[in-house]
């Protein structure tokens, strides 16, 4: 059975930031049954994440930054070790990461390869993030990255493949995207150990 929705009414909660909204609607259940429901939804647009991995020196760039929720939810210093990621605005996906990768990591690729998109917490975000792989090498590197001046501050760090993956393992890697990234590019062998 489809499930069907009707009587939707959308309450604007804050607007400070991005828009969190109260949707309140009427669902039928599997027993043809209405039932009223309301939820949350955190509209902070659509995204774009990127792993750059180096075959010949067996390595993945990754960056460090503040992450207030992490700070709020126990993470003592509040920082995140994680893949390059950025809003889409207004550009395509591929525009997007091209750009933040120069803006966060410092390098300019040219080459990259989508593998997928998913909706990263589908309970409370409308956030569909789409995933990236590129290769990268030391020529690449225009400039230090570190984002955008006066808004981030972000350390940019080269580890060794095989060493990230203990890292998720240990729980000093605990981003979902970057997790995805790292596994999908183990299951595929993107980097040969």
């Amino acid at each position: 059975m489809t499930h069907k929705i009707k009587n939707i009414s959308t309450k604007i909660l804050s607007d400070n930031w991005y828009v969190l909204r109260k949707i309140t609607f009427d669902f039928q259940q599997k027993n043809g049954t209405w039932l009223t429901q309301s939820r949350e939804a955190y509209d902070r647009g659509d995204g774009a994440v990127i792993l750059l991995y180096n075959n010949e020196s067996k390595t993945v760039i990754l960056t460090r930054q503040f992450r207030m929720p992490t700070y709020l939810n126990n993470n003592p210093d509040g920082m995140l070790l994680e893949a390059c990621a950025g809003l889409l605005d207004a550009d395509n996906p591929e525009d997007c990461i091209r750009k933040e990768t120069q803006e966060e990591t410092g390098y300019q690729i040219n080459e990259v390869e989508k593998i997928f998109e998913v909706y990263m917490s589908p309970g409370s975000v409308t956030e569909i993030l789409h995933f990236f792989v590129a290769k990268y090498s030391k020529e690449q590197k225009l400039n230090e990255g570190g984002g955008v001046k006066d808004e981030e501050e972000i350390e940019v760090l080269e580890l060794d493949f095989k060493d990230s993956l203990k890292m998720i393992k240990s729980g000093e890697i605990k981003d979902a995207k970057t997790i995805m990234l790292l596994q999908y590019a183990q299951i595929n062998n993107l980097i040969n150990i």
